[in-house]
């Protein structure tokens, strides 16, 4: 019935029932009329090349339909695997990136540390450059000391001449002394003072009533000192603690 009615509204189609009738072989098709079995065969046939022809052509659209979505696919994946791959190059140049910068950390705080120690070092260079050559001064101080004591009052009171010898080597001392403090040599004379074996060096004990134990109370040898750091102690006696 479906192919019936497909075939009638053909025909009424001027058209195409020309179409039909130059197809036909002039014994079955005339002018007015057509054979309605073999316009039912022919309208099958025509149907069927219809298909056949629609499905045709609709297999190339398919087809490039198909290749364009597997290329977009493949694409896609490539794509895709590019972009990992980026991701897997970015990850390792972070990571060497915190490599470089915690080298470079360490290498300017390292730097730091050694301008630092190398700061401490010039000045401890500077401060002691004369440490040996003020302890051998040192010797001729105490030889000023020696020729100072053996001096004695009442010879010094009866000549003029050695009391101007003794006013000439107590004046030399004391500039000498002088040029020593101007370069950081200090002199350490504890006479009264509480011991300290950082800076004393306690060559004998004695009780003193009248002193208080642990006090030096006799200066047996002057010590000094190169900026505030002990370059000989010194040498004292000091107040015994009768308890003890």
């Amino acid at each position: 019935m479906m192919l019936r009615n497909s075939a009638t509204r053909f025909i009424f189609n001027r058209s195409s029932t020309i179409a039909i009738r130059a197809k036909f072989p002039s014994g079955i098709a005339t002018s007015n009329n057509i054979n309605p079995s073999t316009l039912r065969s022919y309208s099958s046939s025509l149907i069927r090349n219809y298909r056949f022809y629609s499905s045709e052509s609709k297999k190339p659209e398919e087809k490039e339909e198909q290749e364009e979505k597997k290329d977009e696919d493949e694409n896609c994946v490539h794509d895709t695997a590019k972009v990992t791959e980026l991701q897997e190059k970015l990850e390792k140049k972070e990571v060497e990136l915190k490599k470089v910068k915690d080298h470079y950390l360490r290498s300017v705080a390292d730097f730091r540390n050694l301008q630092e120690t190398t700061k401490k070092d010039i000045a401890k260079a500077k401060d002691y450059a004369l440490q040996r050559f003020a302890k051998d001064l040192l010797e001729s101080v105490d030889n000023f000391g020696h020729a100072l004591s053996s001096f004695k009052p009442e010879s010094l009171a009866e000549s003029k001449e050695l009391a101007d010898l003794y006013d000439g080597v107590k004046m030399t001392r004391d500039i000498f002394e002088k040029t020593l403090t101007k370069h950081g040599i200090q002199k350490l004379n504890p006479i009264g003072e509480q011991f300290d074996p950082n800076k004393h060096e306690a060559t004998f004990e004695l009780a003193q009533p009248d002193k208080e134990p642990g006090t030096v109370f006799h200066v047996q040898q002057v010590g000094f000192t190169l900026n505030d750091r002990v370059i000989r102690p010194a040498k004292v006696g000091v107040v015994k603690d009768p308890e003890n």
